[in-house]
């Protein structure tokens, strides 16, 4: 049925327990899965504080290093019960549209996904965009509450 699954994270606990439950998924039904966070670009005018308090050069490494924290958890998971696993880190102000792309660009043929993520201004895969990727999805999306 489902040979290569998208799982979006943004390092959330929400996240993290969809990520659980769509490597197990994929394990019992023999799919590959294909993990992505996606990451906002630096920008010199911004909200974020993180962005705010950083030069680019800082600001790109940090960023690196949490989403390369975000993917192992995701490789991790896949390694423990013996599932195929790629991951992908991509640097995208749209979310949504990331996750689009990478599912596209990647032959993914389902994507599972937390119903939210992180509240406020350090959240990169919200409520929203979970609604977004429902919106514009040509292939089914699981969403995980």
């Amino acid at each position: 049925m489902f040979k290569r699954i998208l799982l979006p994270t943004d390092g959330s606990e929400l996240s993290a327990r969809a990520v659980l439950a769509g490597v197990s998924f994929a394990k019992e039904i023999g799919a590959q899965v294909v993990g992505v966070t996606a990451l906002p670009d630096f920008k010199t005018i911004t909200v974020d504080t993180d962005m705010l308090e950083s030069t680019e050069d800082e600001y790109l490494a940090s960023s690196e290093a949490r989403g390369a924290k975000h993917l192992a958890t995701i490789a991790d998971a896949a390694k423990s019960v013996g599932a195929e696993c790629t991951t992908v880190l991509v640097r995208s102000d749209d979310p949504h549209e990331a996750i689009l792309r990478t599912a596209r660009d990647r032959g993914c043929d389902l994507i599972i996904m937390a119903s939210h993520g992180r509240h406020g201004l350090g959240g990169l895969l919200l409520g929203s965009e979970t609604q977004k990727v429902l919106v514009h999805s040509a292939i089914p999306v699981l969403v995980y509450r």
